[in-house]
């Protein structure tokens, strides 16, 4: 059975939408999952299943819906596919911050188009780079101020993306490369 992480959109942020890592779990070994671990207390969560992760998703999704009364978007990734955005930041370099790199996961492959219609200069010094289902970002300046939001990618790329920075990605292979 493949490895999965699953970044959720959305919960336990700002004191909204709480859900507890516990009962977060729990969704996931009702639908079958196994080696159910979560990673901090912002919806990631590393998981095994035999089914498809896009119905083990839509599974949690619709559970947490149920159990929690609002619904949160989750966008997985496979073991390989997180190892790949790791070894893909192009703003990944020696002396680099790790508190100011970010990665956007995106639910879907965005139109080129609408990749290329994206304003490079919206929030200077801020970069970012658009990587097949993941936007890497460099944000000298903290992701506070920054006006490229998972909002503004979802509504230009017609997407949802749910973000995480760089120690989050970094922690979340660690564990899925922990679980062989």
């Amino acid at each position: 059975m493949p490895h999965y992480a699953a970044f959720f959109r959305g919960i336990n942020v700002g004191g909204k939408h709480m859900v507890p890592m516990t009962e977060l779990r729990a969704l996931f070994e009702d639908a079958g999952a196994t080696e159910v671990r979560s990673y901090l207390q912002s919806g990631n969560v590393v998981f095994r299943t035999a089914t498809s992760a896009a119905r083990m998703a839509s599974a949690v999704e619709a559970a947490l819906e149920r159990r929690f009364r609002f619904s949160a978007p989750i966008v997985v990734r496979t073991r390989v596919e997180l190892t790949a955005v790791l070894e893909n930041n192009p703003y990944l370099r020696p002396d680099s911050e790790p508190a100011k790199l970010h990665v956007l996961f995106l639910s879907g492959t965005p139109a080129g188009r609408a990749v290329a219609a994206l304003d490079p200069k919206r929030s200077p010094p801020d970069e970012f780079s658009v990587r097949g289902r993941e936007i890497y970002l460099s944000l000298p300046n903290g992701s506070a101020r920054t006006k490229l939001t998972t909002s503004y990618f979802d509504s230009a790329l017609a997407v949802t993306s749910t973000a995480r920075n760089w120690r989050t990605v970094t922690a979340l292979h660690d564990l899925l490369a922990a679980s062989r």
